[in-house]
Order: C-alpha cells, then sequence, then structure tokens
C-alpha cells in the first residue's frame, strides 16, 4: 500500500451536527510501509505467538495521527475543563479490520493500548480477537501515553520519529509541577490522552477518505458502533472519560461518541493530568456516573477484593445500563496477554524487561479470561442493537473481608466456567515473585487420586464438562464456540 499523509477536516458525517459540533483538523498518515526491518510494535505477527491475519482474512495497518488536545481539569463532579489549550500532538494507531469489506459487521473496537508495562500492550486484542473475528469486528489499538512513546521511538527511531506528546507547559511554568509519577516525566503530558482519543473515535466515524472504514461514493463511515475498551490502567482511564470527557462528547455532538464501554478490572478513575492528584476513597467523582449507554465492569479474582467498594448494583434503566462482572478463578495478568503480545524480543528491544512467564509457585495461570469476556461482549453488543439486556451474575461471595472458597479451594460465586466447575485444579488469581507475578496468579493440579475421586472415568468428566457448557450457553455466560472448544479440550485432556 502507498503512503498517505492529507490534512483533513474530520466533518461528523455519521453524527448529528449541532451549533456546539467540533471541526478536527488533524493529520493522518498511513497505512505506513512496512518492510522487514520496519513494522508496528506488537504487529500481529511479531507477538509471541504470530499470527497471520491475511490467512484469518484480516489485515493490519498502522496509521500516524497529529493534531492539537487539549489539556483537562477535573476540579469536581461534572464534564472536565480545560486547563492548557490545543497542545500538538503525535499518536500512532494500529488497525486490524476484515480484509474483505462485505465481512465488517459494523463494530469498531477501540482499545486505549495498556502502558502499565512501558510499553503498549494489546490486551483488548489478545483476549478477544477469537470473537471479534468470528464477528468481522475491527479493532483499533490507540497509543496514549507518553511512556510507551518512549519505548516506540528505542524499538524503531526511524520509523516512530514522528511522534511527539511534548508538555505544552514549559519547565518554567509552575504549573507543571515538579513531582511527577516514576513512569511520566516533565516534558511530556500524559493529559493529552483524552482528546486524542476522542479525535480517534470521530475519524473513524466519519467518512474521510484517510479512514480505512470510510464508505465509498461519500457516504460517511462503515462503522456504525463504537466500542470503547479498556483494562487495569487504561480501564481506569475509561473510568475517567465517562464521568469527565463523556459529558462533552454529548454537549459538543448531541449525542455520545463511543455507544457502549468495557472495563476490564479497574475501580476507579486515573488523574486527569499528571500534576492531578490521585483520588481518595472518598473522593464523589470515583463513583462511576451513567452516561447513557450502556457499561460493563469486569474483574478477576486478582482484584475484585481489592476493587470491592466499586461495586454496584446491575441495572437496565434506559439511562443507567449497568453490569458487574467477576470471573470466578480468572487472574488480572492474563496469559492470552503474553501469547499474543508483543514478543519478548521486541520488547527487550524498546527498552523494556519482558514480563516474567513463571512465578515463584511456577508458571503463570494458564486460566483463560477470554471465556468471560467473549460472552459479555457478544451481549454487549446485542445490549446496544437490539436492546437485549445481557444476564446477571451473583458476584464472588465475600465473607469478613475473604472469598469463600468451596469444598476444591475455588471461590463460589462469579462468572463461571467448567474450570470451577467441573475443576481438575485449585486456581489462585496471586503469586510471588518478579514483575507482576502478584496479579499473574497460578493454579494447584488435583492429585491423580482426587481425579478418579471426581470423574470415575473419562466419560464421565467430558459429560460433566459438556453438560456444564450447555447450561452457560444457554444462560450466555458463554458463547457457542468456546463451548465447542472446552469440549474438544476435555475430549483430548488425560482425566482422570
Amino acid at each position: 500500500m502507498t503512503l498517505r499523509a492529507l490534512r483533513v477536516l474530520l466533518l461528523m458525517a455519521s453524527l448529528p451536527a449541532t451549533a456546539g459540533a467540533q471541526t478536527l483538523d488533524v493529520e493522518v498518515t498511513g497505512p505506513v510501509p512496512v518492510t522487514s526491518r520496519s513494522y508496528p510494535f506488537g504487529a500481529a505477527d511479531h507477538t509471541q505467538t504470530p499470527q497471520n491475519l491475511r490467512r484469518m482474512g484480516y489485515v493490519e495497518e498502522e496509521y500516524f495521527f497529529a493534531g492539537r488536545a487539549n489539556v483537562y481539569d477535573w476540579p469536581e463532579q461534572g464534564p472536565a475543563v480545560v486547563r492548557t489549550p490545543s497542545a500538538p500532538y503525535v499518536t500512532r494507531v494500529l488497525i486490524r479490520r476484515p480484509l474483505d469489506a462485505r465481512r465488517f459487521s459494523g463494530n469498531a473496537v477501540v482499545e486505549m493500548l495498556n502502558p502499565s508495562n512501558r510499553v503498549d500492550l494489546n490486551i483488548g486484542w489478545a483476549i478477544s480477537h477469537r470473537q471479534w473475528m468470528r464477528n468481522g469486528d475491527a479493532w483499533v489499538g490507540v497509543t496514549v501515553k507518553p511512556i510507551s512513546v518512549v519505548a516506540l521511538k528505542t524499538f524503531d527511531p526511524g520509523r516512530y520519529a514522528s511522534l511527539s506528546w511534548a508538555n505544552p507547559l514549559p519547565l518554567t511554568d509552575p504549573r507543571n509541577c515538579a513531582d511527577v509519577a516514576g513512569d511520566s516525566s516533565r516534558s511530556t503530558e500524559n493529559g493529552l490522552a483524552w482528546d486524542i482519543f476522542r479525535q480517534v473515535g470521530r475519524w473513524l466515524r466519519s467518512g474521510d477518505p484517510t479512514n480505512p472504514f470510510a464508505a465509498r461514493g461519500g457516504g460517511g463511515s462503515r462503522v456504525e458502533r463504537a466500542y470503547a475498551w479498556g483494562y487495569s490502567q487504561t480501564g481506569g482511564y475509561l473510568y475517567t472519560y465517562i464521568n469527565a470527557i463523556h459529558p462533552l462528547d454529548v454537549q459538543e455532538t448531541g449525542r455520545p461518541l463511543f455507544d457502549a464501554y468495557l472495563i476490564g478490572v479497574a475501580s476507579g478513575p486515573m488523574p486527569i493530568h499528571q500534576c492531578a492528584a490521585r483520588f481518595s476513597a472518598e473522593d464523589p467523582r470515583r463513583a462511576l456516573r451513567s452516561p447513557g449507554v450502556p457499561v460493563m465492569r469486569i474483574m478477576t479474582q486478582s482484584d475484585f477484593l481489592t476493587g470491592i467498594a466499586a461495586r454496584r448494583p446491575d441495572s437496565d434503566s434506559p439511562e443507567d445500563r449497568f453490569r458487574n462482572y467477576e470471573i470466578a478463578g480468572s487472574a488480572h495478568a492474563t496469559p492470552d496477554e503474553l501469547t499474543f503480545g508483543p514478543a519478548s524480543a521486541d520488547i527487550a528491544r524498546a527498552g523494556v524487561p519482558p514480563p516474567a512467564m513463571t512465578c515463584n509457585e511456577g508458571p503463570r495461570s494458564r486460566f483463560p479470561n477470554h471465556l468471560a469476556f467473549d460472552a459479555a461482549f457478544r451481549n454487549l453488543d446485542a445490549w446496544v442493537r437490539q436492546g437485549t439486556p445481557p444476564p446477571r451474575a451473583e458476584p464472588i461471595l465475600v465473607k469478613d473481608g475473604q472469598a469463600v472458597l468451596d469444598e476444591h479451594g475455588n471461590v463460589i460465586g462469579g462468572v463461571r466456567s467448567p474450570f470451577v466447575d467441573v475443576p481438575t485444579a485449585q486456581w489462585t488469581g496471586t503469586s510471588t515473585g518478579a514483575s507482576f507475578c502478584f496479579i499473574a496468579g497460578h493454579e494447584k493440579p488435583f492429585s491423580a487420586a482426587r481425579l478418579r475421586e471426581l470423574y470415575p472415568t473419562h466419560a464421565d468428566y467430558v459429560g460433566k464438562v459438556r453438560r456444564n457448557t450447555d447450561a452457560l450457553v444457554a444462560t450466555r455466560f458463554l458463547t457457542a464456540e468456546d463451548a465447542a472448544a472446552l469440549v474438544k479440550a476435555a475430549n483430548d485432556a488425560r482425566v482422570p
């Protein structure tokens, strides 16, 4: 593909025009050429387990996205206010979409790439690409923190030379605080993320020719639904976005920019700029406000207790559509984020130590979080498109500040799966050791004698898995495709 760099005015063709609607002046460059020596960080064919997207009917494209972003303050409940206007930036956007436009579902999942390991981690794609590719959904990953840009420039100085998140405030300005977090710098500004994310969303919903989803003949965008996705740190970003930035979207365009939000393993907002204080437990801005579109919050066994104060009732009210899910047996740091994330060699090339694959207790938990996330996203899409409310799940049972365990040592309650209902191991959400082991979890396999006691024959074990998955599919906590894969795995397993 040829390189394109165009100055464009993104008029929101797919959104109703209002007097307050914002016109975006951005420069989109791409798709950026790929060679054997220069390729996107986190490219699908350079992950720990490489994926050949073309064989899977998908294409990957990287774009450089330049514009101007406000830095906001958020001093009280309600919409954010401008702190520093119109700061220039350049970030990158990585897109994976069906190769055949006729296969595109109309769904664009827009993920804030997670920077917690100081590199871009495509956790959403890693967890849910199976479901998205089955449905023909597109995935859009956005670099949303300067620390990730540092890694990108280290990884490939030539490819990423133009990226910039410069702080609009000089070092001499007292508003450029002297103390910033260890993953931040006074010369850059984390608070550019909000307008960057908004502008990428508007670009995707525009009919501009630089948008790979633009319909032919000036018919706007083929993106029918845009879903915001964040996990862990960027799940906290979505808390901030929903409470402080989403109201600005509605004010400026007359309707929400994103049709729904999926918040992974987060319990409160992140600071709106790098000099803003973190939120105290009593701060009223912590509570998730109703944005008028569906919101799902999904927690794992690693972190549901630390975030238990953020539990809130499910709701089907048109103005407050909300679901809270806690995945029994799961760990915060998933196996998929390593398997389908940047290869260890590329992470090292970016100047960052690769995550630990094992912890003191052994290999990181192999619990497949994607089972719950796949079903949750399918239900979220049905909630938006057909108005079908998702199922409700009981939270993980807690007594005296601790999870209540069953006879096998697994938690009671939460979103279930055969891994805890037809168990062959005890599953934990925490481990000890280097890096992210404290949220990696591990399993404690049952002894052969215990397995024979639970499952006298292999057919007995497979039958129990099949009955369990059938029930989960019927209640929409598991997709039929994932259920079939679980039954096949049970058939292949040496149990007892």
